[in-house]
């Protein structure tokens, strides 16, 4: 039999085991710790407070544990009773219960705060939503989307969409556990529940189109010789010099260029990984700069659209699958990562450097402070040299 203590405590919360209202004690503004078995046999926690409002007891859900901690759970009584005071408060049965649709726009503009200026995320959440789970669950109550709703979003594009299909999991997931987080319900339906159910996804992960490396240089002749807008065939060209992501290199501007140090600096704000990178820039691709500054125009960028505007994300794309050179953009990058391994001895971290990619590994990021700029500027000269068809001497 659990003891019952005269005031809640967080490891009490933690610990409790045993179904049973638990009260907070004199004072507590009649916050319980409500523990319950649910019909899958697992243990929920939720808080609930018991309140009078114009003579009647009210029970006001607060919210589950752990997504709401004791000392939220105390914080809300105690803005409940003074919004009582005030004659504002808003009981649970008053308390109107956001659709689906409603609630997904909240969690967007929450995660909006944390999303690049200008990025694609806030636009790649509103159609996945839009074209998959709005039509069969927009219009429902949060609290009445059960396990075999979502089944039913999944499903049909689980196999056939593999990447889509767990990005709208993962995005339901998001808006299911704002409803459990805001004491609308108590579960995730698309969380655990319906993981055995789904099908194991068949299809194998396709890794993006890239050439052996040895036939890289003969991909930027083709593109010189292609007819091709110039500033898209000297972006193409920059991007296999510099093993840059198509985006940074299509938003490049002349004020990140330093020219007289021979580098590039993307700001964090242009980068996946939302931290500055530093550039070290090869002589080929200082003579690419060279060759855009010509066409430069009011807008800044290093590589302006034929309307001086930022070049589109397919337009580099469209280009070489029209020219049949049988990779993507981002494909070079890979391209460039095998040749560093088998034709060089540059040490991992530095070719891993190069592709701006972050280390995992926390104990070698706190000893690894230095970005192995001169390192990795030997490296993409070395690059430079190789798809000239000459060495270093």
């Amino acid at each position: 039999m659990t003891t019952r203590p005269y005031r809640l405590s967080a490891r009490f919360v933690a610990t409790v085991r045993e179904p049973g209202r638990y009260g907070d004690g004199r004072g507590s503004g009649g916050l319980s710790l409500l523990v319950k078995r649910t019909a899958r046999g697992d243990l929920a926690k939720s808080w609930a407070q018991r309140i009078q409002v114009d003579g009647r007891a009210r029970n006001l859900g607060l919210g589950v544990w752990p997504h709401v901690s004791l000392a939220e759970a105390r914080q809300k009584c105690v803005l409940n009773l003074v919004a009582r005071s005030r004659g504002e408060l808003v009981t649970g049965r008053e308390r109107t219960v956001p659709t689906f649709e409603q609630a997904a726009e909240t969690v967007i503009a929450i995660h909006a705060a944390g999303w690049k200026d200008g990025g694609r995320s806030e636009k790649d959440w509103r159609w996945t939503l839009a074209n998959y789970a709005i039509p069969k669950l927009g219009q429902r109550r949060v609290d009445r989307i059960s396990a075999a709703d979502v089944m039913a979003v999944l499903v049909p594009i689980w196999n056939e969409k593999r990447v889509t299909a767990r990005k709208v999991r993962q995005r339901i997931g998001a808006v299911m556990r704002w409803a459990v987080a805001q004491g609308y319900r108590e579960d995730n339906p698309a969380g655990d529940a319906i993981g055995a159910a789904l099908p194991k996804q068949g299809v194998r992960p396709r890794h993006l189109a890239a050439l052996p490396y040895a036939k890289v240089a003969g991909a930027i002749a083709t593109v010189r010789g292609s007819g091709a807008h110039p500033a898209t065939v000297l972006a193409f060209e920059f991007l296999v010099l510099t093993a840059c992501r198509s985006g940074e290199v299509r938003g490049a501007r002349w004020e990140e260029m330093d020219l007289d140090e021979r580098e590039w600096r993307i700001p964090a704000k242009r980068m996946k990984t939302n931290r500055e990178h530093r550039v070290p820039l090869s002589t080929r691709a200082l003579a690419v700069l060279a060759e855009a500054s010509a066409l430069t125009g009011p807008s800044g960028l290093v590589f302006p659209s034929p309307t001086g505007r930022l070049h589109s994300r397919a337009v580099i794309s469209r280009m070489v699958q029209h020219l049949g050179i049988g990779a993507v953009p981002h494909g070079f990058r890979s391209s460039f990562r095998d040749w560093a391994a088998e034709c060089t001895d540059a040490p991992r971290e530095v070719c891993e450097l190069a592709l701006a990619h972050v280390n995992t590994n926390a104990v070698e990021a706190a000893y690894r402070r230095s970005d192995l700029f001169e390192r990795r500027r030997e490296l993409m000269e070395e690059w430079a040299a190789f798809l000239a068809g000459s060495s270093v001497p």
